[in-house]
């Protein structure tokens, strides 16, 4: 469990990008849901925690390829590869990922 940044320090429809390896994009939507998503576009090496955010779906700035949140599915091209998203609890304010396993390696 990673602790990302106080509740209160995420405002509503904004992102932050944690540090891991790979990267890790924490959004906060106009709704006051948390997603994770691996922050780097499958399309290309652009990073989606400075993308675009509009519900639950999240615009690469690049080539606007976007994906879901929810998912991590592409919804439109040029990405045709989804991204991997991770679990988030929030303990005592604080915003905590819990980062999936890639395929093939222990969690």
């Amino acid at each position: 469990m990673i602790p990302v940044c106080r509740l209160e320090d995420l405002p509503e429809g904004e992102s932050v990008r944690v540090e891991t390896t790979p990267p890790v994009a924490v959004f906060r939507t106009e709704d006051g849901e948390l997603y994770a998503i691996d922050d780097t576009c499958t399309h290309q090496d652009a990073s989606l925690s400075e993308g675009w955010l509009e519900g639950c779906l999240v615009e690469c700035p690049l080539h606007a390829a976007s994906f879901d949140l929810r998912t991590g599915e592409p919804t439109c091209l040029p990405a045709r590869r989804p991204v991997r998203t991770h679990r988030v609890t929030v303990e005592d304010g604080v915003i905590h990922v819990h980062l999936t396993a890639e395929e093939g390696t222990a969690a």
